[in-house]
């Protein structure tokens, strides 16, 4: 369609009038995305477009019609631009439709969170020892220091002590507390966080006759720096067992039976002569080595045996402390740490990894 000039926009405002009507037959017979575009670049393009010529000669028209130009120029200009803007949107719209699904897309897959790997090791080792017959009990971790230590063969000032690396509460306590079968009330504070579960061993033998047969999972405390193999925060797992006739042939095999199912393997165990204030004998429990099968490698120092636990039989003291006949009763205990175990079983050099919520790490453990 033919354009007028722009010598007649100089001398004929009313042509503006014209170029607006052209436009407009042009817009009605145009359809369909890209003629609208190519409508749009025909009148608003920047370098030859209709309205940007028009625009350059408002500036070479005489005087007296110039400012009349340029305000029907810019008029115009907002017209087109408006009327293109809306009819490209008309187009579009049954393209896009708000909260428009595209059914043609694959599915999106959401990640899935799962347990922690501690977690299911933890979920794992209590499952079995509920099979061989053990009652899953949960203590305080915010333990007093007749539980924790004294009641343990642990009096003030034993050297044991220092081995725990206490983290001390400030507490308000300052109650007596009555020894079972002895008439003393000795003092009792609860002013720590628990060091191991072992005060459940005390908690639950003073209120339950024998037979005994538990576990205790649960957090416990230490004064310790983070580093390879250690963190102030770690699971702990405590088992206790008395009755009458309980030998450390019973400890051996309990722990020999534990290890081969938890480490699907034929578990070659030796106990190593350890010190423990409330176990007499004591002894440090020893798995063959998984990962050489005994002919040494880094993981376990070239010595073919990882340390996984530390045992013993339930030293006679505490049995007093909870009127159990010493003469009649024997038992064994036994304490891991399940980080110590994952770091076993899963090749973990570094406790940390358990730690620092690093997805490439965790995600390996998904189940």
């Amino acid at each position: 369609m033919h354009q007028p000039s722009m010598q007649q926009f100089m001398s004929d405002p009313a042509a503006i009038n014209r170029l607006r009507a052209q436009f407009l037959a042009e817009l009605a017979a145009t359809s369909g995305e890209p003629a609208l575009r190519g409508l749009r670049d025909r009148y608003l393009g920047r370098k030859s477009g209709a309205i940007t010529a028009l625009l350059k000669s408002v500036a070479a028209a005489p005087p007296d019609v110039r400012p009349t130009l340029g305000r029907l120029a810019n008029e115009l200009k907002g017209q087109i631009e408006t009327a293109l803007a809306e009819r490209l949107a008309t187009v579009e719209a049954p393209r896009h439709p708000a909260d428009a699904v595209d059914v043609t897309l694959p599915g999106r897959d959401f990640p899935l969170g799962h347990r922690h790997p501690l977690t299911l090791l933890r979920e794992r080792i209590e499952e079995i020892f509920t099979r061989m017959g053990y009652q899953g009990l949960e203590g305080p971790e915010c333990e007093d220091d007749y539980h924790n230590y004294e009641a343990l063969n642990m009096p003030p000032h034993h050297p044991a002590r220092d081995m725990q690396d206490t983290l001390y509460l400030a507490s308000p306590f300052n109650e007596r507390y009555a020894v079972p079968g002895t008439g003393r009330r000795d003092a009792y504070a609860a002013n720590l966080l628990r060091t191991h579960t072992s005060g459940m061993q005390i908690r639950y033998m003073e209120t339950h006759a024998p037979p005994v047969r538990i576990i205790v999972p649960g957090r416990v405390y230490r004064r310790d720096n983070l580093d390879l193999t250690h963190t102030p925060m770690f699971t702990q797992i405590e088992g206790l067992v008395v009755d009458e006739g309980v030998t450390l042939a019973d400890l051996k095999g309990t722990m020999a039976a534990f290890l081969g199912e938890l480490f699907e393997t034929d578990a070659k165990v030796r106990f190593r002569p350890s010190f423990f204030p409330y176990t007499e004998p004591s002894a440090e429990v020893l798995l063959g080595c998984i990962f050489c099968k005994g002919s040494g490698c880094g993981i376990c120092k070239k010595t073919g045996w990882l340390e996984v636990a530390g045992s013993g039989m339930v030293h006679p003291a505490l049995f007093e402390r909870v009127g159990y006949d010493p003469e009649r009763y024997t038992g064994f205990a036994f304490g891991m740490g399940v980080e110590r175990i994952a770091i076993v079983k899963y090749g973990v050099d570094d406790i940390r990894m358990f730690y620092e919520n690093d997805l490439r790490f965790l995600e390996q453990f998904g189940q």
